[in-house]
């Protein structure tokens, strides 16, 4: 039941009402966007909702219980705020959403329809489909420990407590060339060795992908300099000169965890667990023996 100011509802109830929808995205970086379904600018709450006739929503369907109420919003990038490169990024990914049915002849005469967070997004030309998930969907994640052979800390977080920004795991350099969509050279990193960075992390600290982190498939060494190759595709083209950083990276395995970071005491995974192979052995009789055992 949404609780309306008796202005509103008498709007409501005239029978002539002046009403749009207003979408508030929040970024993970702080960045606030407002578009709206009206043919002008509307503003309120300190965001300005830009007049974007391309956008539309369906239905808004509540249910009672802890079910997931999800929406779709379908829309052209017609709005310079509103990129397929930063879309690709992954810049909007798990923005917080707010969408408004607002009186744009006094907007004051507002109501907050649903609030939630940008799941699935699909992209075909210039056109975007985007999923908004009921606030529900966190209850869906996985929280707590899993039991298993490899290691579930992420690598420099509180519970590993490997020093990232030490000399001997953190790198920077500058882009010397971009062979493909995938991989970049790299000047500046010649004292690590071939594989010191797989699975790592790459982020750019210039350049047209400033602040974004790319994961690291692969790292050698080359006459020319580093390679690096990454698990996809950049949303943009790096330029030379580019400056980035990169971090080793982990495979979460007791070895690794001994050898690279002399970290073991602080490794959080299972190694000496039964596995498969346990559960599925049966007694055998040993040959060259007289009676039987357990291999």
């Amino acid at each position: 039941m949404k609780s309306l100011s008796p202005d509103f509802q008498a709007h409501l109830d005239s029978g002539a009402t002046t009403l749009c929808h207003c979408w508030r995205l929040v970024r993970p970086d702080g960045l606030t966007l407002g578009f709206t379904d009206h043919d002008e600018d509307v503003s309120f709450g300190g965001t300005t909702f830009e007049a974007v006739a391309a956008i539309s929503a369906s239905a808004i369907e509540s249910s009672t219980g802890l079910a997931v109420d999800n929406l779709d919003v379908v829309g052209a990038l017609s709005s310079d705020r509103l990129s397929e490169e930063d879309l690709a990024a992954g810049r909007f990914d798990d923005a917080v959403v707010e969408i408004w049915r607002v009186n744009w002849a006094d907007t004051a005469q507002r109501v907050l329809m649903r609030k939630g967070n940008l799941g699935e997004v699909s992209r075909s030309g210039s056109a975007f489909r985007a999923e908004i998930r009921g606030l529900a969907h966190k209850l869906n994640q996985p929280v707590g420990r899993i039991y298993q052979f490899t290691c579930d800390a992420v690598l420099g977080d509180a519970r590993c407590g490997v020093d990232l920004a030490s000399a001997a795991f953190h790198g920077t350099g500058t882009i010397t060339a971009m062979p493909s969509a995938r991989s970049v050279e790299i000047a500046g990193l010649d004292d690590f060795a071939s594989g010191w960075f797989d699975r790592g992390v790459l982020t750019a600290t210039d350049g047209v992908n400033q602040g974004l982190s790319f994961e690291v498939r692969g790292h050698r060494r080359t006459a020319t300099g580093t390679l690096i190759e990454f698990w996809q595709s950049t949303p943009r083209v790096f330029d030379t000169g580019d400056a980035v950083a990169v971090t080793a990276g982990c495979d979460k395995t007791v070895g690794t965890c001994r050898a690279k970071f002399a970290n073991i005491l602080n490794f959080r995974g299972f190694p000496l667990m039964p596995g498969n192979d346990f559960v599925t052995s049966y007694p055998r009789r040993g040959e060259g023996h007289s009676g039987g055992s357990l291999q």
